[in-house]
């Protein structure tokens, strides 16, 4: 299953998103989107992880704080 996590900090990067969700299985892959004209994050990213895993991580981190921003996380919706 594939997640959305919007209002991340703006400091958090690939790495730190892993560590974050690693609390609830391994993470296939995690993926912070980058403004590439300004070369920050864009606060937002992706994370994949099996179904099991992502709905436990819905659950806990969904609304939950991270250093001061509240994070939403859900299922990631096809563009369309």
């Amino acid at each position: 299953m594939k997640l959305y996590v919007g209002n991340l900090p703006y400091a958090v990067d690939d790495s730190r998103l892993r560590e974050l969700f690693g609390a609830f299985g391994a993470p296939l892959s995690a993926t912070v989107v980058i403004d590439r004209a300004m070369g920050r994050s864009k606060g937002y990213g992706f994370i994949e992880m099996s179904d099991e895993d992502a709905r436990k991580a819905i659950a806990a981190l969904n609304q939950s704080q991270l250093d001061g921003r509240t994070i939403w996380v859900n299922e990631a919706r096809a563009k369309g």
